[in-house]
């Protein structure tokens, strides 16, 4: 089990999550850019361990009546993974579109933990994802390759 301190640090790796600490020690993080009325993310993650992260979009997890999964007993990757998931269940993506195929948008950088970083580019109708020289994946849509830089924790540099 994952104590307080690293769970609140696997939530702070999110830079679109807003920080709120709510009664009795517990903290609360929201994504403010959030399509719909639910922008609570992470509920009451409690000093004790408990603590829940919204799934109500999601398929494959076992959640309470308000759409939350208990994370008392969670793993790192497994909370990083889901709260990724959460992220982008929350996010519009029928208003999002694949960025235009031009010379400035082919190549895109993504800020992650300890300073890393990774940069998605289109070339030959594929987008593929490097860390430096190295190929991690590549995709046939925009989207998928989002999806995967954040399920690992990285977020668009600006």
């Amino acid at each position: 089990m994952l104590t307080f301190e690293q769970k609140l640090a696997i939530m702070e790796s999110f830079p679109e999550l807003t920080r709120s600490d709510v009664s009795l020690g517990r903290v609360n993080f929201s994504y403010e850019q959030s399509a719909y009325d639910k922008k609570n993310v992470a509920y009451h993650l409690h000093p004790n361990g408990n603590g829940f992260i919204y799934a109500g979009r999601l398929r494959g997890y076992s959640t309470d009546n308000k759409g939350f999964v208990n994370i008392r007993d969670y793993e790192a990757d497994a909370l990083r993974a889901l709260v990724a998931e959460s992220i982008l269940s929350l996010t519009d993506t029928s208003t999002q579109k694949t960025p235009p195929r031009t010379e400035s948008t082919q190549k895109e950088r993504w800020e992650g933990p300890d300073n890393q970083s990774l940069v998605v580019t289109f070339e030959d109708e594929l987008w593929y994802v490097y860390a430096g020289a190295n190929l991690e994946s590549a995709f046939e849509t925009y989207e998928e390759a989002a999806q995967y830089c954040l399920e690992e924790g990285f977020a668009k540099a600006t």
